[in-house]
């Protein structure tokens, strides 16, 4: 049933259609077309539909791989299926796995060389040469004695009560030094002890400098009996030869 409109109404009603048409025109906004969100069952996401192709897939091939075993196994026989994890075992493996294969391969190689042995070339090395010690020379004595200080001295010492000649000097004299002679039981902790042919004599320690390498005499003339000194060491003597200087 068609209806007709009067002229009136059909005028204002196309003049209204032009009105929509020219606003549209002019209007310059734009709407983004949404989609509806994805449930359980559908999956707009192309992510999430590859991965649900790629399990249909999988099982697709599960299935007839077991179909297949399932015609080649004889009926009493249980049936068995290689799990995923196996099968993935053929294929390709990544570029950082085949980088780090070598680097494996390697630290085995490391580990399973063998140490090197000492050769006997190292055990027939020419031993280093002892050094030759010295040989030990005995020490000149500080002063010598002649024959007769020797027996003047000896005869000292076999008397009741022993003693012992200790050789000092002290400053007297012209020339500054003279020997001191005295008769002593011990000697002290730093004086030099000196033995020839069974007699001992005691050097006193401040004196050693003055009288080393000296020769001890036994003089007896008309004027004294003493002992002298033939010192090289002496610069010089007084007149009467009892005091002498270094």
């Amino acid at each position: 049933m068609i209806r007709i409109l009067p002229k009136s109404q059909s005028n204002s009603y196309s003049s209204f259609i032009r009105r929509l048409s020219s606003d549209s025109s002019k209007s310059t906004r734009r709407f983004m077309q949404t989609a509806p969100l994805a449930s359980n069952d559908v999956s707009y996401i192309p992510y999430k539909f590859h991965q649900q192709q790629q399990s249909s897939n999988a099982s697709s091939q599960a299935n007839s791989e077991s179909n297949t075993s399932s015609k080649s196994i004889p009926s009493g026989w249980e049936r068995h299926s290689i799990s995923r994890s196996f099968k993935d075992l053929g294929k390709k493996s990544s570029p950082q796995q085949q980088q780090t294969q070598p680097s494996q391969q390697q630290t085995q190689q490391a580990s399973t060389t063998p140490t090197p042995t000492p050769t006997k070339e190292a055990s027939t090395t020419p031993k280093p040469a002892r050094k030759v010690r010295r040989t030990l020379k005995p020490r000149k004595a500080l002063i010598t004695l002649s024959q007769t200080a020797v027996q003047h001295l000896r005869g000292l010492l076999d008397q009741p009560e022993p003693k012992l000649i200790k050789i000092g000097v002290k400053n007297r004299g012209c020339s500054g030094l003279t020997y001191h002679l005295e008769y002593i039981s011990e000697p002290n902790k730093f004086d030099e002890v000196i033995e020839q042919d069974g007699v001992k004599v005691i050097i006193d320690s401040k004196a050693l400098f003055s009288i080393v390498g000296s020769e001890m005499d036994w003089l007896d003339d008309k004027i004294s009996s003493r002992f002298i000194f033939k010192n090289p060491n002496s610069k010089g003597t007084c007149g009467c030869g009892e005091s002498f200087m270094v």
